[in-house]
């Protein structure tokens, strides 16, 4: 008996720019049986170097961003042609005739920030295209924010929210961020953020035997319990909470790197040579086929950002490295990915003794660590691309009214 054929769902996902976290994510869609994936970028800034103005300077991707998948950049007509431009600096009218003509069975399109994303709800709705969303929005940050604005935001997101068919929940803060603005919990899905989960047990399994050797490339003493930062040295990843947390530490062997560039850079170093602290290094802008050696170099993940840090991927990518993690209460992951006292800590966003305590306990207690370390492995397992797939099969199969 013949087996009948695999239902293609053609499928089009609308984003500003590659993205180094979803070039992965796009070829296992595009590989799937299910699947006719062409993604549609607004911009190309990311596919070559380019001046990153958070990491203030210039950077290239080391990984390939567009291969493994079909994809096309549409021309973009905006006076100030960036993705830091919000609304107008991603005008593609192309969207139109892409969307009018390419008989997609549903378009995802990632965010409703820039003029694009409003053109293509627009068109979608007028060809009857079944549009999915997917935005990284979590819930905790909006109560910081006056309430007038959210009473504007209601109202703009509830119009919105009509044009939508589906909502694509990359975990719960991001849930019940719809669920807030007027979304039904029937149209929601789970399409988690992660990470090429794969390749970073593979780059664990790869390196961890070479840890000592990797401190010494690093200078670093194997002896060390090494804290690691790694993001932008910008105001809303709050690394100087970590550095004054870092002065407060008990444990003798105590090491801080921070990897990553930006503007606080300077501010950080001055405040380490002010306050004659030790072992704090800084490794500068590490790219995605070196960042595995400092996952593997250290002890503890620290994430002390504030409201801007919708999720966190840094966090997935150090659980894959069996590492504990400490995070602030703002950071999107941390409702998700840490159990507190289980595979880590989560701590008051700006309370410095807080994060010092949790970061002593982690440090003094060997046999804690490595039970954190394995529960952070046991916990990523989940949150992976597969988890993705299915989530956007259940919503393309899903019985709702378009």
């Amino acid at each position: 008996m013949e087996r009948a054929p695999i239902k293609k769902h053609r499928i089009a996902f609308l984003i500003s720019h590659p993205i180094q976290y979803n070039s992965q994510l796009f070829k296992e869609m595009a590989d799937y049986p299910g699947i006719d994936l062409t993604v549609m970028y607004c911009s190309k800034e990311g596919t070559e170097e380019m001046e990153d103005i958070e990491f203030q300077k210039r950077i290239k991707w080391d990984i390939p961003l567009l291969e493994g998948y079909k994809y096309k950049f549409l021309k973009n007509y905006s006076p100030k042609p960036t993705v830091f431009n919000l609304p107008f600096g991603l005008v593609n009218i192309g969207i139109v005739e892409e969307v009018r003509d390419g008989a997609y069975d549903a378009i995802i399109v990632h965010g409703w920030h820039y003029f694009t994303h409003r053109l293509a709800f627009i068109i979608a709705r007028l060809k009857k295209t079944p549009i999915f969303i997917r935005s990284d929005s979590p819930l905790c940050h909006e109560f910081l924010k006056p309430k007038w604005k959210i009473l504007i935001k209601k109202i703009a997101l509830r119009a919105l929210f009509k044009f939508i068919k589906v909502f694509l929940a990359i975990g719960s803060e991001n849930r019940e961020f719809y669920k807030f603005y007027g979304a039904e919990e029937g149209r929601m899905y789970s399409m988690p953020y992660a990470v090429d989960n794969k390749k970073f047990f593979g780059e664990y399994s790869r390196l961890i035997g070479k840890k000592n050797d990797i401190r010494k490339e690093l200078g670093i003493p194997p002896e060390k319990i090494v804290i690691l930062f790694v993001g932008k040295l910008i105001p809303k990843k709050r690394p100087k909470d970590l550095l004054m947390a870092y002065e407060k530490l008990s444990a003798k062997d105590k090491t801080l790197i921070f990897v990553g560039d930006g503007e606080l850079k300077e501010d950080l170093g001055d405040y380490v040579e002010k306050n004659n602290l030790e072992n704090v290094f800084f490794a500068g802008f590490i790219n995605q086929r070196e960042i595995g050696k400092y996952y593997v170099a250290s002890d503890v993940l620290v994430l002390p950002s504030t409201m801007g840090e919708s999720w966190g991927l840094v966090v997935n990518e150090a659980m894959c490295f069996r590492l504990p993690i400490v995070v602030s209460d703002l950071v999107g992951c941390g409702r998700d990915l840490v159990r507190q006292g289980e595979n880590g800590f989560v701590f008051k966003t700006g309370d410095v003794e807080e994060l010092a305590q949790y970061l002593d306990r982690s440090m003094n207690d060997p046999d804690l660590r490595r039970a954190m370390g394995s529960k952070s492995f046991e916990v990523i397992q989940k949150w992976d691309y597969e988890a993705d797939l299915s989530g956007i099969i259940r919503a393309l199969e899903a019985p709702h009214d378009a």
